[in-house]
């Protein structure tokens, strides 16, 4: 059973930053796919960034502002998120292949 636990969200005025982490537990493997999405509200939840092995991928948004790392000896993965937007505002999500979720962690981007 993998259990993914996100931490590091909170209220941040626009241009700051923020890290988010996320700690898994279980049997995980470092060459499965990790990465992060996030849901505003009234939206679909939305990719952000994924990493799979050293391979990275962000969305358009994330592209150029936040930055996905993964320490397979810690089983963390990291969203450093830079210049950040009001329209960032959302709930991100820790992803694992195969489905699992963490409970998310709220991030509010505002004056």
């Amino acid at each position: 059973q993998v259990q993914l636990v996100e931490s590091g969200g909170g209220l941040v005025q626009p241009g700051g930053s923020l890290r988010l982490s996320c700690v898994a537990s279980g049997t995980i493997f470092s060459w499965n796919l990790m990465g992060w999405y996030r849901q505003a509200p009234g939206k679909k939840r939305e990719l952000v960034a994924i990493v799979i092995g050293d391979t990275t991928n962000y969305a358009d948004s994330a592209k150029g502002r936040f930055t996905i790392s993964r320490d397979n000896a810690k089983r963390t993965v990291y969203l450093q998120m830079n210049s950040l937007k009001p329209e960032d505002t959302a709930v991100y999500y820790c992803y694992y292949a195969e489905g699992h979720w963490g409970q998310g962690t709220q991030v509010t981007v505002s004056s």
